[in-house]
């Protein structure tokens, strides 16, 4: 069975908008219970952009993800690089800052992409983002995973995908 890798994305919105941790536990139980059967992991940059606001959403994180769910990109150093080669072989199309904030050592959006990359097969991308190819000022997840053939899907699509409810 294949490994979601979860995009920021999937939990500032849902904490934001969608399933607020006051309103809709029955979302997060249903997160916890994928995350300790490791249906669901994330990355370690995906961590950086959590645990920066010291907010509701990072104590829940902390208090109820495992401990191992954060993967470190140490190992995906050379598929980053395809990522990151095949955004800069994109210069004509993106602007600048658009460029520079995906390339960003601190932005996680290309380490997801990356690590799903490194095993194709057995890993797909979870993302809020939707494909906006002719969009100029902003490199979105779902047009690098079609550049790069990793899937994707969102996260109603997920859950689908697993047959879960909640």
């Amino acid at each position: 069975m294949p490994v979601y890798v979860l995009d920021s994305n999937f939990f500032i919105q849902a904490h934001r908008f969608h399933y607020p941790i006051d309103v809709a536990s029955g979302f997060w139980n249903k997160v916890q219970q994928l995350a300790n059967a490791g249906t669901i992991i994330s990355i370690d940059k995906v961590k950086g952009e959590l645990y920066d606001k010291n907010d509701a959403l990072e104590a829940w994180c902390r208090a109820n993800l495992p401990r191992d769910f954060f993967k470190s990109t140490a190992e995906v150093v050379t598929e980053y690089g395809r990522v990151t080669a095949w955004a800069v072989s994109r210069v004509d199309h993106y602007l600048p800052m658009a460029l520079n904030e995906f390339l960003s050592a601190d932005e996680a959006d290309a380490f997801v992409v990356a690590y799903c990359l490194a095993d194709p097969s057995n890993r797909i991308v979870v993302t809020q983002e939707i494909s906006q190819p002719n969009r100029k000022n902003k490199v979105k997840i779902p047009d690098v995973c079609i550049a790069m053939h990793v899937s994707y899907v969102n996260t109603i699509n997920m859950f689908r995908q697993l047959g879960e409810t909640f």
